[in-house]
């Protein structure tokens, strides 16, 4: 008889707090394992649609640029994926400044999609991450569906990239929700069903890589719109994205941002961030990258 893999032994025999169907927590599944392997080496390998990984540890969008820059701080290697700073189809300057802001239990960050454009990004800084050896995932994202779309068609073209990451929820830049050049608003994407659908959709017909939608917390049922990019063609969820916030000088009675609003990230969401991951979790039967909250100390 054939020796059970102790990590499939450990996912059947330990009961987890929250039930059968949500994730449990790597560094737990991690410690559990050892306890049966008797010396038998553990494999954390897990499949992103199509992508396979050596181990479920990646870096979210926006919070390591294109990888280069921590190339002396930490070992690439070791990662399961990297996910990309978010790419549009033209350059973006971004927000006016202030863009990042201090608060007690974290940081509002206002950056407004600032990159290169995808032309420099092919050119310049996806030499540098085909190099690494780990999956890469390019994080996009647009003021229109089209622009969308003509991003997929160009990366998609591209050696060295595995998957596409679907910026619809940045909450500090207007977003486009149709066909329609001019239907532009304030609301995201990723808070409407029917565009969250419109989009994923047209993104998958023009493409056979991994794509994985990146929601937001900033609506009232989020299970909802989880099921409409699954229905789209999403391959994975992303979850979550930060939570709109402003913060007040008192001093000067004004935004401390320049874009008056701004994402909440840090340690202060990491429990709202959980609950939303389990909550989707019970629901939609796709891989979940859990994001939000996470602080990584040197010990």
């Amino acid at each position: 008889m054939a020796e059970m893999n102790p990590v499939k032994k450990v996912r059947r025999d330990i009961k987890h707090p929250w039930g059968k169907s949500a994730p449990l927590d790597n560094e737990y599944l991690t410690r559990q394992a050892e306890c049966f392997s008797n010396g038998v080496k553990i494999s954390l390998e897990t499949k992103l649609g199509k992508i396979k990984l050596r181990n479920p540890v990646m870096v979210a969008s926006g919070t390591f640029g294109y990888a280069e820059e921590f190339a002396e701080l930490v070992d690439l290697k070791k990662l399961g994926a990297i996910v990309t700073k978010t790419i549009t189809l033209n350059p973006r300057k971004g927000n006016l400044p202030p863009r990042i802001v201090e608060t007690p239990c974290g940081i509002l960050n206002a950056i407004g999609l600032e990159n290169p454009g995808v032309e420099d990004f092919i050119q310049e800084k996806l030499l540098f991450l085909k190099k690494i050896g780990v999956p890469i995932i390019v994080s996009i994202g647009g003021d229109k569906i089209e622009e969308f779309v003509e991003l997929t068609r160009r990366l998609s073209k591209e050696e060295g990239i595995s998957g596409l990451e679907l910026n619809i929820s940045c909450p500090n830049v207007q977003q486009a929700t149709s066909h329609k050049p001019q239907a532009t608003s304030q609301k995201l994407i990723a808070q409407d069903e029917d565009a969250t659908y419109e989009l994923v959709k047209a993104v998958r017909e023009n493409t056979n890589l991994t794509l994985i939608a990146k929601l937001s917390p900033n609506v009232t049922d989020i299970v909802t719109i989880a099921k409409s990019a699954v229905k789209g063609g999403s391959d994975a969820l992303s979850l979550i994205n930060t939570f709109s916030a402003m913060a007040i000088d008192i001093e000067t009675r004004k935004p401390k941002l320049g874009n008056i609003i701004g994402g909440l990230s840090g340690p202060a969401i990491k429990p709202l961030a959980l609950k939303t991951v389990w909550e989707v979790a019970q629901q939609i039967d796709i891989p979940i990258i859990g994001m939000g909250g996470r602080l990584f100390e040197k010990k």
